[in-house]
Order: structure tokens, then sequence, then C-alpha cells
């Protein structure tokens, strides 16, 4: 079988012809470029339409409030620009009543957080049944308050309380912890450590496991003690997550509530926070005025006042965490 290679007669052979290339509807175009570049930011909207609505709104209407005298029984609507904030700055309550709370803040907030740090580096090792001691931290988050209540008024009775006598055992007398100013800040220390220790513990745990193990190989084959590698390694390393539990250990310690009110148990009217309004929270009295006196107005500068200072606080803390870590 031969091949003819003679050129053909009609010259050579044309390609045969593609058709052209169908063309994108340009509205199809546009519908694609908008959900590359839009997706993301429908994505999180749900969360800023949530925020708007119950956060920004209610933010902006408390500052409207503050700048009348509000009163809600009798419906009284009366400008009186910043005369409640005039007030607020020489009111002795409301200064009495910050530092409780700045009180409470720094007897809570500092232990907790050394001892979760603590906690998590225990966790962090090998042990027996790690999951029922992890799981074990988070118990007190999903106790009833009213269990809370119950349990701590009990500890911190003066008369037949746990604590004292444990404190009678070595000697020291029996202490009235609802009635001294100082004391009380403790009980309630306590209570606010009891609940949160154990949730801030496994935050720092999650970073801990973060954490490359080739930095500790290489630390202890150059000798360094677990003590060593700890402050050197794992503290440095946790900045960043130890700057956000300072934040938000601030927030909850300025706006702290629910562990003053259950101390409170049995007194006449809760929100005083003791016969000599020892341990009233700047909340405590801010309910107080808005609800119990019906001043409103005068409750929403209160709750202002708070929000200022909860960001001052909050930038104060993350530039001396920061600078303690060396950070820039």
């Amino acid at each position: 079988m031969t091949t003819d290679l003679r050129p053909s007669r009609n010259g050579p052979q044309a390609a045969p012809a593609q058709p052209p290339p169908r063309r994108r509807p340009a509205w199809r175009a546009r519908l694609a470029r908008l959900d590359v570049k839009g997706a993301p930011y429908a994505f999180i909207s749900p969360f800023y339409i949530v925020f708007l609505i119950f956060g920004a709104f209610p933010l902006v209407y408390t500052l409207w409030v503050s700048l009348h005298d509000w009163e809600l029984a009798s419906g009284k609507r009366e400008w009186v620009g910043l005369d409640n904030y005039d007030y607020l700055l020489s009111d002795p309550d409301f200064w009495h009543a910050t530092v409780n709370t700045l009180g409470i803040f720094v007897v809570a907030t500092v232990p907790q957080l050394l001892v979760a740090l603590f906690v998590a580096n225990a966790l962090n090792r090998r042990m027996r049944m790690p999951t029922l001691f992890r799981i074990g931290m988070v118990a007190p988050l999903v106790t009833s308050t009213a269990a809370v209540a119950i349990v701590f008024t009990q500890l911190f009775d003066h008369d037949f309380g746990f604590v004292n006598w444990a404190l009678g055992l070595v000697g020291i007398g029996k202490i009235d912890w609802s009635v001294s100013r100082g004391w009380s800040w403790i009980a309630i220390a306590a209570m606010v450590n009891w609940r949160w220790i154990g949730y801030n513990a496994l935050i720092y745990l999650a970073a801990m496991q973060a954490i490359p193990k080739d930095l500790y190989e290489a630390a202890a084959i150059d000798g360094a003690s677990r003590i060593r590698q700890f402050w050197q390694i794992t503290v440095p390393m946790l900045r960043p997550t130890i700057i956000f539990t300072v934040i938000i250990s601030t927030i909850g310690g300025l706006q702290l509530f629910t562990e003053p009110v259950l101390f409170s148990v049995g007194t006449p009217n809760k929100m005083d926070g003791g016969s000599l309004h020892q341990f009233q929270t700047i909340t405590m009295y801010m309910f107080d005025n808005a609800f119990g006196h019906d001043r409103y107005g005068y409750g929403a500068t209160i709750a202002w006042a708070l929000f200022v200072m909860i960001i001052v606080f909050s930038l104060i803390n993350f530039a001396f965490v920061r600078r303690a870590g060396g950070t820039k």
C-alpha cells in the first residue's frame, strides 16, 4: 500500500472553521464580579446588622436619654443638656461605687488571670483523664446562679460559715464578710474567680497547645528547667492571648453586677450593696437610679460614664501588657 505524497491540485486544505466563542451575557459577568467582591461582606453582614440594632442604636439612644430629665412612670421628658453629667462629677455615691468597682476588679482580676495561667500550664502536661479535668474547668459556667448564691452565702456566713470555721482552726477570729468593705470585696472576688478561672484557663490551654514543641525540646537540650521554659517560652508566646484575656476581664470586671447582687441575698434592697453601700458597684448604682428611683436620665448618664471608663481602662491595660512584654 502506497501513500500519495503529491500536492493536491486544489492547493492546501484549510482547517475547519471554529465556531465563534460564545460571549457571556453582560449581566452574568457583572453578577460574577459582584459575587467575588461582595460575598465576604454578605457573610459578615449579619453581625453588623445585629450590632446596629442591638448595640449601636441603644448606645446612641442612651446618650440622648442622658441629656434629659427622663422618668418612666410619669412620662416626664425634659431637656437638661449636660446637667446630669455635671451632677455626676460631684455625686459622692457614684464615686463611692466607682471605688468599690475598681477595688473588686483589682482583687478579682489579677489573681484570676495568674491562677488561670498556672492551671492551664498544669493541664497542658501529660496526665490521666485530661478531658475530664478540662471539662471540669467549665462546670462553674453552667452552674445555676441560684445555687451559687446559696453556696457562697453559706460559705461566708458570719456565724456558721465554713470560711470562718476554717479560720478559727488557725486562731483567726470570725470575720463579718458582708459588713466590712474590704472583706466583702474579697468574698465577691472569690465568687468571680471561682466562676471564671476555668474559662480563662481553657483559653490559655488552647494557645499553649499551638506552641511548637521544638522550642521546648531545644530548651531542654540547653539545660533549661521547666520553670525557665514557662517564663521564657510559654509566657512570651502567649502574649496576644494574655492581652485578649486582660481586655475581656477588664470589660467584665467593670460591669460587675451578678456576683454583688447574689452576695446581697437577704438584704432589703439588693441594689444598695450592703447597709453602707460597701460593695455597691457602678452597674448596681445605675440600676438603682434608673429602675429603683425612676431617674432614667441619670441612670443613662451613669451608663455612659461606665462606657467611657471601660474604654479608658482597656486601653491602659492593653498598653501596659504590651509594654511589659516588650512589644511595639
